[in-house]
């Protein structure tokens, strides 16, 4: 038992410390004020220097970079309530030079930087004051980016007295009413937390439904008899869990090599590119094909033989690490559809997604290995291989060449051909997932099978989850609404065959953005004449979240009831001739770049009374809107 509870506790902790990694991602930037006064007079403005010492080979950007020519420029908010920003923010010389990567002439600091920020106390306050400066940035080096940041920088003065001349941002009454979009804006909601748990699942179930192939699943006893012929159990296990560890480390290692491509900001980015995404849909037909045999994947035979001779001479840790890269390799042909579906999965995430990918495929496709050495008797319990295995690898194949039409109907949103509508996927999926149930029930049979003599039992109740979910498909086909599954389908539009709504049943409507505007400078002034706050959606064409907003919350009874209170504005961000500009308006007001952000705005103000980010449930998405609501009418 003792053995037992140390060999799980090293898989654990092997399984995990890559988190642990990611949980430690180096802040290259700190902050520090060098130079405040102590004492200050009410309304007047005074200096506050804060010196940035940068480390290594990272550049922090200007103050003067434009917030769309490449990384986020630095920037400098008070957000006490009592402080006001009292012009422009100045900086020792950057230097500056023309960026290929961006291909934009870029202003950076390296090694050191100095800020003089100009603050100055609104009118009407005494007596001690703490100072909270918030600084937005971000660093790159020559080949990655790190995620932008905030940070707070706290200072503390006495105001004693008034000024002679008040600066007029700092006239009691008057602050809340400048010109500035940029204040006053918390964020109550989490970026993508739920995300990355949906994503985690789905890394992981591939991670398993990899050990279902034909390559990978006679491969399980056998690689397990050889470490259960080890002399002595404890060495057979310890191997066993050095083999884990190895695979795990083979994928994650892709996993580091996509993310340090992609970067901070490329996620995003890659995920509303239309070639990107033609590329991708590209990758799961091809991987589909193979899966549904019309050609093998295989890697180069000169580097499969290459790792396998060097684990036959090889012996100790060095033979188990080369034996679970032969392994990797030579299951390449039925694993790597499954890597591209989690690579695919990253797509409309943060930076890290691909490690995190890897880290939850590779430990669920290695958890067996390492299991079936501790407990060998269990293998007695696994289905013997057979042709069930080839039945899987052709659902899987389905299933790829079903998702490939997100990834087309996302070029041609971003692009608006106004081909691969909402009821053209719907009606693909039908097709194809009648097929595969078909496929199952041994109705069609692909090259070099041969039909069943008759349809067991196991076949129908394979198939029946794909006739059903082709046959709850066709209302979606007329207009209604498909639940959960809206998210992954292009958007409502008005151009949308939609019998439902044609005929006055259900509550479908022809287009997600009816009663929706475009027009933010144009909703603003309806707003103020109306007396009514702006809710503010920024979205993207190629969001799966937004729809599921769409879908989901937004046409609830309560949400509705509060939509009839504002002014609504849709702002795609990511396709499009506006998106260069909704997304200069999302990241002044918000400070990110992130889908779906929500916010609520004051027009008459010109201040963000609150925002929330990612998906949302119904309850906390409502107590967003109604608190908003009230914070508005309370003004």
């Amino acid at each position: 038992m003792k053995l037992f509870k140390t060999s799980l506790m090293g898989i654990i902790f092997a399984m995990l410390s890559p988190f642990f990694i990611y949980a430690q991602i180096p802040d290259p930037v700190k902050f520090n004020i060098t130079d405040s006064p102590e004492i200050v007079k009410a309304g007047e403005v005074f200096t506050i220097i804060i010196d940035a010492s940068i480390e290594g080979k990272w550049h922090l950007y200007s103050v003067l970079n434009a917030p769309d020519a490449g990384p986020y420029p630095t920037k400098f908010s008070p957000k006490s309530p009592n402080f006001v920003l009292a012009g422009d923010v100045s900086e020792s010389q950057a230097d500056i030079e023309y960026d290929p990567n961006f291909e934009a002439e870029l202003g950076w600091h390296s090694t050191q930087a100095t800020f003089n920020i100009p603050i100055a106390v609104i009118e009407g306050n005494s007596g001690q004051q703490h100072l909270d400066i918030e600084v937005y940035y971000q660093v790159c080096d020559d080949s990655v980016c790190l995620p932008p940041k905030k940070k707070s920088i706290i200072a503390t003065v006495n105001v004693e007295g008034v000024a002679d001349v008040i600066y007029e941002g700092a006239i009691a009454g008057a602050a809340k009413t400048n010109s500035s979009d940029k204040v006053e804006r918390t964020s109550k909601g989490n970026l993508g937390s739920e995300g990355i748990f949906s994503f985690m699942w789905i890394a992981i179930l591939a991670g398993f439904a990899a050990l279902l192939t034909p390559c990978v699943f006679p491969m399980i006893p056998l690689t397990v008899s050889y470490f259960s012929k080890q002399e002595g159990s404890k060495k057979g296990i310890g191997q066993a869990v050095i083999f884990g560890i190895a695979i795990v480390a083979t994928f994650t290692i892709l996993g580091v090599v996509l993310a340090s491509l992609l970067g901070a900001t490329g996620a995003q980015n890659f995920a509303s590119n239309p070639i990107v995404n033609l590329i991708i849909a590209f990758v799961l037909v091809a991987f589909a094909l193979s899966l549904l045999g019309m050609y093998e994947l295989q890697l180069p035979h000169q580097l499969t033989n290459f790792l396998n001779r060097k684990s036959n001479e090889s012996s100790g840790i060095l033979g188990i690490l080369f034996m679970a890269m032969t392994i990797s390799a030579v299951s390449f042909s039925c694993t790597a559809p499954f890597v591209g579906a989690v690579f695919t999965a990253t797509v409309g995430g943060e930076w890290f997604y691909p490690i995190l990918g890897m880290i939850g495929f590779s430990a669920a496709f290695a958890s067996p290995f390492v299991l079936f050495a501790m407990f060998p008797n269990w293998l007695e319990s696994l289905p013997k291989s057979g042709s069930w295995m080839n039945v899987v690898k052709v659902l899987l194949g389905f299933i790829e060449l079903a998702a490939a039409f997100k990834f087309i109907s996302n070029a041609d949103l971003v692009w608006q051909w106004g081909v691969i509508s909402r009821p053209f996927t719907i009606a693909a999926w039908i097709v194809i997932f009648l097929i595969a149930g078909f496929y199952v029930l041994g109705f069609i049979a692909l090259k070099h099978e041969s039909k069943p003599e008759q349809i067991s039992t196991g076949r129908m109740i394979l198939a029946m989850p794909f006739l059903i979910f082709s046959l709850y498909l066709i209302p979606g086909l007329l207009g209604s609404s498909l639940g959960i599954w809206d998210a992954w389908l292009p958007p409502k539009q008005p151009t949308d065959v939609s019998l439902v709504a044609s005929i006055g049943v259900g509550g479908a409507s022809a287009s997600a953005d009816e009663g929706w505007s475009e027009d933010f400078e144009a909703s603003k002034k309806l707003a103020i004449e109306e007396g009514k706050p702006v809710f503010l959606d920024f979205t993207g064409y190629t969001c799966t979240n937004c729809r599921a907003m769409e879908s989901n919350v937004f046409p609830l009874a309560e949400v509705q009831q509060h939509f009839g209170e504002m002014v609504l504005v849709k702002l795609y961000t990511d396709g499009g001739t506006d998106a260069q500009k909704n997304q200069q308006i999302q990241f002044e007001l918000t400070g990110n770049i992130a889908l779906p952000t929500y916010v609520i705005y004051d027009p008459v103000s010109k201040t963000v009374i609150d925002q929330i980010l990612g998906y949302t449930k119904q309850e906390k998405f409502t107590t967003f809107l109604r608190e908003g609501l009230a914070e508005f009418k309370s003004r």
